[in-house]
């Protein structure tokens, strides 16, 4: 995320705190844009859902936002190399010292384009960055996959984030990595189990109350705020309470969910993510059987029933999950 405002701009958690007061010019996704032309179907599709302006400069996406009271442009790959430049200077106050090598990840589908504008975008940031990676790869060094037992190893990274669902299928061989298949959902994640819940309890206030929530966007807001939290609670608890004080026309909004609740509103995306799993599979011409190793990757997979459904198609297997699914990419 990064915003722009009347008198500065913002970075990561500090830009997406303030979205709902600024969304025209707090801009997001641009891994979404980063090396695809403007033309290119996947961003017509994506522009639609989007609250800032994007336009067309030489076949190029550019997003359009005011800063400072004035109307300004940026390719994509000069709004990741800020978010990159950020990460930079916390690392280097971290550190106390300058940090200017760079390992930068991306999606294994990623094509040269994406690959090179991503790389620029480290450029951009003044970083010197050493090599461009896949993220399955990543994942898989994370849990030193390379480094266990001889002869070939096969890998299914399942990577389930906010937004996005990844299925790779990697062969491992003396440390050489090949991507054998990769398939997924570009528009599946965690922000889509939320919605459930909030849709649930709009339906609840309904009933309780005769009131229809969605004519307020900040009492939405603050119902799918309170969703996020009560889905994380039930990775660890079968039950979450959710409380939130004058949600609407000065109700309080005081109820609960349980797992199984949850699992019952999501039941059909999450049995959909195995369907990527199995064309994953097919297309690396290979039988479930002939997976070694399978490793979680992204928030989303924290969610038992996800995890329960992948090691069912498995046959029981035990997954790869020690490591905490948002970091493992980057650990790796």
């Amino acid at each position: 995320y990064v915003a722009f405002t009347d008198t500065e701009r913002l970075i990561g958690d500090a830009a997406k705190n303030q979205v709902a007061m600024n969304p025209n010019n707090t801009i997001f996704d641009a891994k979404r844009l980063i090396g695809r032309r403007f033309d290119d179907p996947a961003v017509q599709a994506d522009m639609k859902h989007w609250p800032f302006e994007v336009i067309n400069e030489d076949t190029k996406p550019k997003m359009k936002v005011d800063y400072k009271g004035e109307s300004k442009t940026f390719f994509p790959e000069e709004i990741s190399s800020m978010v990159l430049t950020k990460m930079k200077e916390t690392a280097e106050a971290y550190l106390g010292t300058s940090v200017t090598n760079a390992v930068i990840t991306v999606p294994a589908y990623f094509n040269d384009s994406q690959r090179q504008a991503t790389k620029d975008a480290g450029t951009i940031a003044g970083l010197q960055v050493l090599r461009i990676i896949n993220e399955p790869t990543a994942a898989a060094i994370a849990y030193g996959l390379d480094k266990k037992g001889q002869g070939e190893r096969n890998v299914l990274i399942f990577d389930l984030g906010g937004s996005t669902f990844d299925v790779s299928i990697l062969t491992i061989e003396d440390g050489i990595f090949e991507v054998k298949s990769t398939a997924g959902d570009t528009h599946l994640g965690g922000e889509d189990f939320d919605n459930r819940m909030v849709n649930h309890f709009v339906q609840e206030f309904k009933r309780k109350y005769k009131k229809d929530l969605t004519t307020n966007k900040r009492a939405l807001r603050r119902l799918r705020t309170a969703c996020e939290r009560a889905k994380r609670t039930l990775s660890s608890s079968t039950q979450a309470s959710i409380e939130i004080d004058s949600l609407f026309e000065g109700i309080d909004f005081y109820t609960s969910i349980t797992r199984a609740r949850f699992e019952e509103l999501n039941a059909d995306l999450f049995r959909s993510t195995m369907e990527p799993v199995e064309k994953a599979i097919r297309d690396a011409k290979m039988d479930k059987s002939a997976v070694h190793d399978i490793v979680l990757v992204g928030g989303s997979t924290r969610i038992p029933k996800v995890q329960k459904l992948l090691q069912d198609f498995f046959n029981g297997k035990e997954l790869n999950k020690s490591i905490n699914p948002d970091e493992a990419v980057a650990y790796g």
